[in-house]
């Protein structure tokens, strides 16, 4: 069974309240008997700093609910865990299935249903509610790497792979709708707001838009000068955001008629090493934030306007492979090769 315990931090004093407290505010009373006001308390969460941990290898994904109030996590060990967010964060589920490590997963727009990218070459479809395993997709000839639900219209899933292939697919059918044939290894995808496009990074650096009633390339974007590890769709799905090896993050116009340079803003700090993990990136939910995992053991948070990063973030052992931010509160979740799991409070 999973534990999970409160991050303590090291301090001699005693939490004590303030005599006229503010709403969620305490004080830290340390040995000399001075009164420490402690910030804001801006989340539910029972502590700032939530440690979880359960998991028996690197955890290569983890994504909140929709609802805010679970959160899942995969990664080497094979294994699909499922958490509480508030409380004592516990873990209620552990789903199995996979026979490889799993790479990405990520939920409905409505939560019902969870999707998996596996190194067993398949892709899994689990039923949220029961935590069955709907569908296992089969077509992929290597390892898949990434994975991305549908926004809107028909639950399509898009996924891409060791095999050089992007694949299209209808969750109400069986095999695969579409097959996008690259030159090169693909390493992240994601559809555009409206799904009637598929965007892609690879090993080549590039990143591919992919026209599905063309069943061709549309437009390419360059800038990456190494393999891209992480896409990210704006809540508003006007951008789009990449990871890279190159240790940068950036941020690229997709809507229609933009201009030819594509390529934004460009955010720098978050590193890749030797381990070569596929890194990824994410928005908060208004659009004002990315963060992004880090192999120096960092979680990094920038201003979107301004691209001045915003935290640094310590606690994770290992290269921190994936982040997300709730849906509702000022809460960002990080996973690492560590096997750890945090839920960090940030400041409003």
């Amino acid at each position: 069974m999973a534990t999970k315990r409160k991050f303590a931090a090291e301090n001699s004093g005693a939490l004590v309240p303030v005599k006229k407290p503010k709403q969620n505010q305490l004080a830290l009373q340390d040995q000399g008997g001075a009164i420490q006001s402690l910030p804001q308390r801006t989340s539910s969460l029972e502590a700032p700093i939530m440690l979880l941990g359960g998991h028996e290898g690197e955890i290569f994904t983890s994504r909140f609910h929709p609802s805010g109030e679970t959160l899942a996590s995969a990664g080497f060990d094979r294994l699909i865990y499922l958490w509480n967010v508030y409380g004592e964060c516990e873990n209620f589920a552990v789903l199995k299935g996979h026979t490889g490590a799993v790479m990405e997963l990520h939920f409905s727009l409505d939560g019902s249903t969870m999707f998996t990218a596996s190194t067993d070459k398949t892709l899994g479809i689990w039923d949220y509610e029961t935590g069955a395993r709907i569908k296992k997709l089969k077509g992929h000839s290597s390892f898949i790497n990434s994975c991305y639900p549908s926004r809107r219209g028909p639950q399509y899933v898009v996924s891409g792979a060791d095999d050089c292939t992007v694949k299209l697919w209808d969750t109400r059918k069986r095999g695969c709708a579409q097959t996008f044939q690259n030159i090169y290894q693909v390493t992240a995808v994601s559809f555009n707001d409206t799904s009637d496009q598929i965007l892609s990074g690879g090993i080549d650096n590039e990143m591919k838009v992919w026209d599905l009633r063309k069943n061709d390339v549309l437009y390419k974007m360059s800038g990456h000068t190494d393999t891209v590890t992480g896409l990210s769709l704006s809540p508003d799905g006007s951008f789009i955001l990449s990871n890279a090896m190159d240790n940068t993050v950036r941020m690229w116009d997709i809507r229609p008629f933009a201009p030819l340079e594509r390529c934004l803003k460009v955010f720098t700090g978050a590193q890749h090493n030797f381990e070569k993990n596929l890194i990824k990136c994410s928005w908060s939910p208004d659009g004002l934030m990315i963060s992004s995992g880090s192999a120096d053991r960092f979680v990094y948070v920038w201003d979107t306007n301004s691209r001045r990063i915003l935290y640094k973030l310590p606690g994770h052992d290992g290269s921190v492979n994936d982040v997300d931010f709730h849906p509702n509160e000022l809460i960002l979740m990080s996973c690492g090769s560590d096997k750890k799991i945090y839920l960090g409070e940030l400041q409003a």
